[in-house]
């Protein structure tokens, strides 16, 4: 039986002054990809914040490789988990390989890690990025070198967690495919799981084995990514509260949104 590396457990945090998320018991084993979806503003980027230790739950625990996240040390956790947010804000006009390098601040001796940045900058396709000052880049620029810096931060390990927000925005339709293959072969060559945040239906459906959907109520429904499966279409309607049509393509089924919303009720 595959280990399970993340563990939900009567989850719950606040979400405002009348919302609520959860409490949700949830599990992700390692090497799986997860997808988290769900309308703006239902909680997708405070879940993550949880997982990744940023917040304190109100009620239940995240465990993370058996143990609650309390008990990791910081410099623990940064060698097992790695978070790429949706801000690629930096405070300094740091050059890029530099914030790469930033990944691997939890290592007190690291002879290997100016090989490690080059070769994760390749793979996040943000080689030719080195030597330019990061508050330069434009907003893609700037989310290829934060990927490389998470990819650098578990380079060199197996069976760790990749969180990532909206890793995609500002891209084009030709990066996001570029780079969502290469977030997918990294974690997959690795062992590492992976749950990100998206908005991008067919990305999920296409990259990820698992959906985690998340709705108003503050629950989440956990299905396998299946555009062929008629439950994942029917949950998607009833999560956006919008028609999606089933369509062959040569790459396999899709489900495309509709472009009329559904009347409420």
């Amino acid at each position: 039986m595959t280990p399970c590396l993340l563990e939900l457990a009567g989850l719950q945090a606040g979400l405002g002054p009348e919302r609520r998320l959860g409490p949700l018991d949830l599990r992700l084993d390692a090497g799986e990809r997860i997808a988290l979806l769900g309308p703006s503003g239902v909680g997708k980027s405070t879940l993550l914040r949880l997982i990744a230790a940023e917040l304190t739950p109100q009620g239940g625990q995240v465990r993370f490789d058996g143990r609650d996240l309390a008990g990791w040390s910081g410099a623990g956790l940064a060698r097992r988990r790695a978070v790429l947010p949706q801000s690629h804000a930096v405070a300094f006009g740091l050059h890029a390989e530099l914030v790469v390098s930033l990944g691997r601040a939890a290592l007190a001796v690291d002879p290997q890690g100016p090989r490690i940045v080059a070769e994760a900058m390749a793979q996040a396709c943000a080689g030719h990025l080195c030597g330019r000052r990061f508050d330069t880049l434009s907003g893609g620029e700037q989310a290829r070198v934060q990927l490389a810096r998470v990819f650098a931060q578990l380079w060199d390990v197996e069976a760790g967690l990749l969180l990532v927000d909206e890793p995609l925005a500002a891209l084009d339709p030709g990066l996001q495919l570029e780079l969502m293959a290469a977030i997918t072969d990294f974690a997959r060559t690795r062992g590492h799981a992976l749950l990100a945040v998206l908005h991008d239906v067919q990305l999920a459906l296409g990259h990820f084995g698992r959906l985690w959907l998340l709705g108003p109520d503050g629950r989440v429904l956990d299905l396998p990514a299946d555009a062929g499966d008629e439950r994942v279409r029917q949950a998607l309607q009833s999560l956006y509260r919008i028609d999606f049509h089933r369509v062959d393509t040569p790459d396999g089924p899709a489900l495309v949104p509709a472009r009329h919303r559904q009347s409420p009720g």
